[in-house]
């Protein structure tokens, strides 16, 4: 576990770091990219920077320095040899008044690593009663405003699932509190469109490029009521298969089996890219 905060690799990385009156730490007011890392090697990560800067433009937040993202990268990599991890890269509104309000500080740029075990193959998933707002400011956008997720994924652990999966305003499916959602219907595989409010997964896009797949936007009980397949994707699941949606068994179908195995032929490409 290494940390670096605004060019400084820190010796202690579980020490105090950032100021009490960061914005990201006070509102929220902040952006993040989880990437994968595989043999000491991130995955993908120029999508995944891309992505940043994106969501920091939608956050207000203003142009990110880019090199400073990639020396927080390399210096954290370069600390320890990381098997299997994940980096986690946060920029903040910085310093700024206790309330909604930005100051005129910097950003607080950081970079953390750890290294994580590795996800099991299938889970589990409910339904939770809270809307995602496809509308919302923060739609699309990978903020640290995960109150909702928290609240969201808990309920799934209470009830004996491993994620959340939520419908939007519309009541068509969305997306889990970490994860895109594919499943198929009469043999087609499926995933919601980013019009549905869901995040633009660097693993959805990966899996809809190296596989295929359609996006179509439709009401989640069609997905709880017909779907012979599904599974879950996301940065360190990569593609998980559900066996229960709400109590109801679904198999771990020849789909998801080869969508893994393509995943695992091509994941070498992106490899330190």
């Amino acid at each position: 576990m290494r940390a670096w905060i605004d060019g400084r690799l820190l010796e202690d990385p579980t020490a105090p770091a950032v100021s009490v009156f960061d914005h990201g730490l006070t509102v929220g007011d902040a952006v993040f990219e989880a990437i994968k890392v595989v043999d000491g090697q991130p995955f993908a990560l120029r999508r995944h920077l891309d992505r940043l800067h994106r969501s920091a433009a939608g956050l207000g937040l203003g142009p990110v320095d880019d090199a400073l993202l990639q020396d927080g990268v390399a210096a954290v990599l370069g600390a320890e040899h990381v098997a299997l991890g994940r980096i986690r890269i946060t920029v903040t509104g910085g310093v700024a008044p206790l309330g909604s309000g930005r100051g005129d500080a910097a950003p607080t740029t950081i970079v953390a690593v750890s290294e994580v075990p590795e996800f099991a193959e299938t889970t589990k998933v409910i339904t939770v009663p809270w809307p995602r707002n496809e509308r919302g400011a923060l739609a699309g956008l990978k903020t640290t405003s995960y109150g909702e997720n928290v609240v969201a994924l808990a309920e799934a652990q209470r009830r004996g699932a491993g994620e959340a999966i939520f419908a939007n305003t519309q009541g068509h499916l969305c997306e889990g509190t970490g994860t895109n959602v594919f499943y198929v219907v009469d043999g087609e595989l499926r995933t919601p469109t980013l019009a549905s409010g869901c995040l633009a997964g660097i693993t959805r896009a990966l899996v809809l490029e190296w596989y295929g797949g359609v996006e179509v936007d439709e009401p989640i009980e069609v997905v709880e009521e017909r779907a012979s397949e599904v599974f879950l994707v996301s940065t360190l699941r990569d593609a998980q298969a559900v066996v229960g949606w709400n109590g109801k068994d679904l198999p771990y179908g020849p789909i998801t089996r080869a969508v893994r195995e393509v995943w695992r032929g091509r994941e070498p490409e992106l490899l330190g890219l």
